[in-house]
């Protein structure tokens, strides 16, 4: 087999590892948008919050010590111990659950019936807010995050390469797990939207929300659920890329990856987001090996971009997304 094919099959399996983490993203964007009709812009701010807080909690430091020293001259800064990365896990979920009480109660509940554009504005102060919260609670210092992921190039089989038919491809172990836990979180999160009556619920709630209150579904109850499934997408998502990248503020910006992907998928399915993760993080990987060479490289930068902007014009709702159409 050429050199050549090898390098194309290395790069086309790493593009689909890079795939499931997209949807994984633009997962917790449809979750929210099916059950509000809100486009989250927050949900990437909402994977560095977690994770920020999950090393904060690992590393047993003290939230707001910065603003806390500031105030009454102090100077402390950890507890004093460690906290194991399971129990960290499940006290950032309470955190993010708490979070999601606190926009229902705060923020969404005094918006209900209101335009789109004026919940997707909140979403956006949201951000904000977040990250100003994050900066405050944990520092703006680029953190590591540990939780016990195996890392770096694959050594059980040959110890530089996974051998496939024969043949030598460098992948590494962290882009194995987190594929594996991305794809596993997405058929969770596609059963429970189709086969719960909770999912159920979410979907009357989307489709009209004075409607669904008219048939007993407590609107509070779904949109806390809904923010706290978010929350959880986000914690596994900071998870994943905090591990591969470091914990740092640009952390947030994975959302924007998201976008080509909810574009490409619809941005009412669960279905598209996995699909349109795998096409994005597959022709990204792909266009780069044939063509990035010919015109300088970097073209993961904008690839999914345009691919994104050409679906616009000849297909706007997306490969799985519902067409609209309004009658006059």
């Amino acid at each position: 087999m050429p050199d050549q094919l090898i390098f194309a099959m290395e790069v086309f399996l790493n593009g689909l590892m890079a795939g499931v983490l997209y949807a994984l993203v633009a997962l917790g964007f449809v979750l929210i948008y099916k059950a509000s009709g809100i486009f989250n812009y927050a949900q990437g701010v909402m994977a560095l919050f977690a994770a920020m807080t999950l090393v904060g909690i690992m590393n047993g430091q003290v939230p707001f010590a910065h603003l806390i020293n500031a105030t009454f001259g102090t100077h402390i800064h950890y507890f004093g111990w460690n906290v194991p990365a399971l129990l960290a896990i499940i006290l950032t979920m309470g955190v993010m659950v708490l979070l999601a009480w606190a926009v229902q109660r705060f923020v969404m509940r005094h918006l209900v019936g209101q335009e789109p554009i004026i919940l997707f504005m909140a979403t956006i102060g949201l951000a904000y807010f977040l990250e100003g919260v994050a900066d405050l609670m944990w520092g703006s210092e680029i953190k590591t995050l540990d939780v016990g992921l195996p890392q770096g190039i694959n050594l059980w089989i040959d110890e530089t390469t996974y051998n496939i038919f024969g043949y030598g491809f460098f992948i590494d172990n962290l882009d194995i797990v987190a594929t594996v836990i991305a794809a596993l979180l997405v058929a969770a999160l596609v059963a429970f939207s189709q086969y719960t009556k909770q999912g159920r619920a979410m979907r009357a709630v989307a489709d009209d929300h004075q409607a669904a209150l008219s048939v007993g579904i407590s609107l509070n109850f779904i949109w806390i659920m809904v923010w706290s499934v978010a929350g959880f997408v986000a914690l596994v998502a900071g998870i994943m890329w905090g591990t591969k990248s470091g914990v740092q503020f640009s952390l947030s910006l994975i959302a924007l990856k998201a976008l080509p992907v909810l574009m490409l998928g619809g941005f009412t399915s669960i279905p598209g987001a996995i699909v349109g993760g795998l096409i994005i993080g597959v022709g990204e990987k792909l266009f780069e090996f044939a063509v990035g060479p010919l015109v300088g490289g970097a073209t993961e930068n904008w690839f999914a971009y345009v691919l994104a902007l050409i679906f616009l014009v000849f297909r706007p709702q997306g490969l799985f997304g519902e067409k609209i159409i309004e009658r006059v």
